[in-house]
């Protein structure tokens, strides 16, 4: 594994990681502290976050993210829709090994932050640069088990651009804000035009963390 150079030094805001990260990331744990430091640093400083998360970094995002794998199962191929700055796909690879992650980013300087994480913590993600909506990208890495995404779309158009990455039989795994259910009525249409099935709200990390994150799952069934 890289060094870390001065880019990547902690941000004395971020804090030390919560109890409760042990037990989601294992032995792992130092890999995630690494890439929260990472986000407190050169994420800030690339714009990717706000300086007001520095302090929320691990409990608003990190662990908030890696949950997700609570609804993943073993083995699973996942893509990371507008990965951004890797989340939810960086912490999920991290907490399940298990899983072969595939984080896809339309821009360059977002596509840079990911390739620089993933080698230096050495996870083994497929970075791709590009948009779900590409008929290049659905033939390239289309057929997945799993498609995530976080904060990057409405749900309508979420799984627009989702669904077709998915396996029949696979299924849309989204991290929502709290109104997710509205927005699940809202959009039914789009969903079935998609190809996706009816759609259930899980909350995954209830005793993990303060605030347990909203899961929409959404099978394709077409």
């Amino acid at each position: 594994m890289a060094n870390q150079d001065d880019s990547t030094v902690a941000n004395p805001q971020l804090g030390e990681p919560p109890a409760i990260a042990e037990d989601v990331f294992g032995d792992r744990l130092p890999l995630a502290c690494i890439y929260a430091e990472f986000l407190a640093s050169a994420g800030i400083e690339r714009g990717l976050l706000g300086p007001r998360e520095v302090p929320r970094i691990w409990e608003r995002h990190v662990l908030n993210s890696a949950v997700l794998g609570e609804v993943i199962d073993q083995g699973q191929r996942v893509i990371d829709v507008g990965s951004g700055a890797g989340l939810p796909g960086i912490p999920l690879a991290i907490a399940r090994p298990d899983l072969k992650v595939q984080l896809l980013e339309p821009l360059l300087r977002r596509y840079n932050f990911l390739q620089e994480i993933n080698d230096e913590l050495e996870l083994g993600c497929d970075v791709i640069r590009g948009r779900a909506e590409e008929p290049d990208v659905v033939r390239a890495i289309g057929g997945a088990d799993v498609v995530t995404s976080r904060a990057v779309a409405p749900l309508g158009k979420l799984a627009r651009w989702s669904l077709p990455l998915v396996r029949v039989g696979g299924a849309m795994k989204a991290l929502k804000g709290g109104s997710v259910a509205e927005e699940l009525e809202r959009d039914a249409k789009e969903i079935s035009k998609a190809g996706g099935g009816v759609g259930t709200i899980e909350l995954v990390g209830e005793s993990k963390v303060a605030e347990p994150t909203h899961v929409i799952l959404i099978p394709r069934v077409k």
